[in-house]
């Protein structure tokens, strides 16, 4: 069907050619104040039948856009959007504009005009209007408005700037009055809870293309405050192609009243519990991973040291050996508690923003979360494996709060050991804790107590029965191998975020944390081996510079790319067709074995220079050739050139540009505007 529909509207645009939009550019004021806002309209006549799109047009069509030319000093708000109509489309609902819309821009002139002066204002806009079929249209526009010490309205234009407000939704809703939650199905439906002061909604109009209209499988329903709309996902356009998801949504909600939903966040449901059967392996795991704690090098010498200072503290009385006993294990559950504080807030803060935590791999959707991740477990391998050592005079015996006499000294001694267990946790509890996170409040700090008790058990046990201390194995080489070999646990789960992280940003960015981990991995070495107590100062404060400058360096070479749709698949055919159409083309022979390529994909293409190859119209096409490929390999020769990388311009009615090997923004934005 979608086939056949596509095929009519192509037959269509045939006879397309003699219909077109009249538009013009109208400034509400004859004289302009400096410093003082102003607006102009945007007033489009659609022939007879045709229609133009609001922001989001509810399918693959696009809405108006304008490129203001202003003074320096000057500025333009964005397009305030009418009220759009819902009609059937092919894909579901559509928001048109029909017969003649107007859309009204805010423009302030700079504060440094002067009366007697005059205020130029250019725009090039842009939009699109459909029938069966759809034609791109385009116009520029051109004011020239004295400058008074007062602005003065234009009076002949009154009832269109009036008429036009009219059509506006209205903007009497704060985001504090709208809660948006996902639905229980939560990739499929969100809910939007609004005041009764907004009457009953007949419709709502997205400004994001992955939510459907309410009258597109909707509903509305009562609840204590007002309305509660639950509202359908939209996952694919019209061509099949997938719609990015977010987590924020904004439009209009039309009822007795039409009024602007400002952009909210959509809200993750709080955790459903889980029954006992499920929790009990989570705490279990927790359980297991404290007690595993315990045989850290930096913890486990501690725990015959620690009961026989409490026995010297009590001397014989078995009560009061058993009491700080119980003080260290409280002082262990009081620093699970911050930590597990600290990581429920942290959870609620994602849970806000729409982050779904339903389980232990969904943050492993996120890049950010993926790289934080890698990140710290590479670290924390290079630590246990002994390259270099991390918080010594933590893990220090002699700290001053747990040197305390009585059952205070007790206490922040429970405190130091889950300060010196923790950042051995990782190989042990990641499943665990990652499950723990999407449990709710009771259960989330269940599990975290049950890591805790693991953690404090063996200093309870022993301080209930003292004799047992002579049964702990001796301290020894054996618990230095035994750290690192955990290494390779984190090792090898670094090596798994790195493929899942590979599969987020794409292979073809893969060099960057590649070459990132390597300089984490030096700054660690140089930290471990000359940042030590018997090394000079000066050496030592060399070592921490140059610790800190592998460090920065490999972090931002690891985080994730910009995300963009620059590239275009290159094919000789699809460059003759640009250039054809007087499309300047810019290609990239590049490879993902090239070293070069993939260092000039990082510093050139920065936001300015894209932006100035927008403004040209240029098309980006890669000619990939990390696998042989005859024609990419033809087109090298026909070039002159054997190595990669190769860049070239191509510009219409014009030689080929060759850019160096190495490109600079600067490079970059002298070639893009050599074009006319």
């Amino acid at each position: 069907m979608r086939i056949l529909l596509t095929v009519l509207a192509l037959i269509s645009t045939l006879g397309a050619e003699k219909v077109a939009s009249v538009s013009t550019l109208i400034s509400e004021n004859t004289a302009v104040a400096p410093g003082k806002p102003f607006t102009v309209a945007l007033k489009l006549e659609h022939p007879e039948g045709w229609h133009s799109y609001y922001r989001n047009s509810g399918g693959v069509e696009l809405p108006p856009e304008i490129e203001w030319e202003l003074p320096q000093g000057a500025s333009a708000g964005s397009i305030q959007w009418p009220t759009p109509e819902v009609k059937e489309g092919f894909d579901g609902k559509s928001f048109i504009y029909p017969g003649s819309p107007v859309f009204l821009i805010k423009i302030t002139p700079p504060a440094s005009l002067s009366p007697g002066d005059t205020f130029s204002v250019g725009a090039s806009a842009e939009w699109q209007i459909c029938e069966m079929s759809c034609i791109n249209e385009s116009a520029d526009f051109s004011l020239e408005l004295p400058v008074a010490e007062e602005a003065t309205a234009d009076p002949s234009q009154a009832i269109l700037f009036r008429t036009a407000r009219l059509e506006l939704p209205g903007e009497d809703l704060e985001a504090s009055e709208i809660e948006v939650t996902t639905g229980q199905d939560a990739s499929d439906t969100i809910r939007m809870a609004v005041p009764g002061s907004v009457g009953e909604p007949t419709e709502f109009i997205p400004n994001q293309p992955y939510i459907k209209a309410l009258s597109e499988g909707g509903k509305v329903s009562t609840s204590e405050e007002g309305y509660l709309l639950t509202l359908q996902r939209k996952k694919i356009d019209f061509l099949d192609n997938p719609i990015p998801q977010g987590n924020t949504v904004s439009g209009i909600i039309v009822g007795e009243t039409t009024l602007l939903i400002p952009e909210t966040n959509i809200a993750s449901p709080p955790p459903e519990p889980i029954s006992f059967s499920k929790l009990l392996p989570i705490l279990g795991g927790m359980l297991i991973g404290g007690l595993i704690l315990n045989l850290m090098p930096c913890v486990f010498p501690v725990i015959g040291l620690k009961i026989m200072g409490f026995v010297q503290q009590a001397g014989d009385n078995r009560r009061s050996i058993a009491l700080h006993g119980i003080s260290f294990a409280l002082g262990v559950l009081a620093s699970f508690g911050v930590l597990s504080g600290i990581l429920f807030g942290i959870r609620a803060a994602a849970l806000k923003t729409g982050s779904e935590l339903k389980g232990w791999g969904y943050q492993l959707q996120d890049p950010w979360v993926v790289v934080i991740l890698l990140l710290l477990m590479f670290v924390l391998g290079l630590n246990m494996f002994g390259l270099f050592e991390m918080g010594t005079r933590a893990t220090s015996v002699g700290g001053k709060l747990q040197s305390k006499s009585g059952h205070t000294g007790s206490f922040f001694s429970g405190v130091l050991a889950t300060v010196v267990a923790t950042p051995c946790s990782a190989p042990f509890l990641g499943v665990a804790i990652g499950a723990a996170m999407a449990l709710p409040a009771i259960q989330f700090f269940s599990a975290f107590v049950s890591m805790a008790i693991g953690l404090a058990l063996p200093y309870l046990l022993l301080s209930f029965f003292p004799k047992f201390v002579e049964l702990l194995p001796r301290p020894g080489a054996w618990m230095e191998s035994f750290k690192q070999a955990m290494s390779f646990l984190l090792f090898a789960t670094a090596g798994y975020l790195l493929w899942v992280y590979s599969g987020l940003i794409g292979q073809e960015y893969l060099l960057a944390p590649l070459l990132g981990l390597s300089l984490i991995a030096t700054a660690a070495w140089v930290y471990g081996r000359w940042n030590l107590p018997h090394k000079s100062r000066k050496v030592r404060g060399t070592a921490l510079a140059l610790t800190a400058l592998f460090a920065i360096g490999g972090t931002v070479l690891a985080l994730p790319p910009k995300p963009n749709n620059l590239w275009q698949p290159w094919s000789q055919e699809t460059v003759d067709k640009l250039t054809s159409e007087g499309t300047p083309v810019y290609i990239d022979f590049t490879a993902q074995w090239c070293l070069t390529c993939q260092v000039n994909k990082k510093i050139a293409y920065t936001d300015e220079v894209l932006a100035l190859a927008k403004k040209k119209g240029i098309v980006f096409l890669k000619a990939d050739k990390t696998k042989t490929n005859p024609a990419i390999e033809a087109k090298l020769q026909e070039l002159g050139r054997t190595a990669i990388p190769v860049n070239i311009l191509i510009v219409p009615g014009e030689e080929p540009k060759i850019t160096p090997e190495v490109l600079t923004p600067g490079v970059l934005k002298d070639l893009f505007n050599g074009i006319e």
